[in-house]
């Protein structure tokens, strides 16, 4: 089978810079992907585009027949646990021949905390 399609689901900002700031890291890891990876894309659950399912079905017209979703965020609340994973049903149902697997979410890292704590130890000044 080919390697899987990551498909980074970010919440999503009325602020440009923010979903763009998303965007540039699907970028480098699409750049930077290791072999077991096949592509990076990014959907937004509100407030941006590409919604989930909009995302799943370019995925899917790329040519992805495993799909692992990403979702971004740091804690396990209400998107992370109930919507996303309505969202990824109602993709199943419709396209029951693509696999489709939800990855644990960003905070649930065990490599967060050393990554904060490298961040912590970067000193940046305030801007004015």
């Amino acid at each position: 089978m080919p390697a899987p399609t990551l498909l980074l689901i970010a919440h999503g900002s009325r602020r440009k810079a923010s979903n763009e700031e998303v965007i540039a890291l699907a970028n480098r890891m699409r750049q930077s992907r290791p072999p077991h990876i096949a592509d990076v894309q990014v959907a937004f659950l509100e407030l941006a585009e590409p919604s989930i399912p909009d995302a799943l079905a370019d995925c899917v017209s790329m040519g992805a027949r495993e799909i692992l979703v990403f979702p971004y965020f740091l804690a396990a609340g209400t998107h992370v646990t109930v919507d996303i994973p309505e969202e990824i049903a109602t993709f199943k149902n419709k396209h029951p021949h693509i696999q489709v697997t939800i990855t644990p979410h960003l905070g649930a890292s065990p490599q967060l905390a050393e990554a904060i704590l490298e961040m912590a130890s970067i000193r940046q000044p305030m801007a004015a």
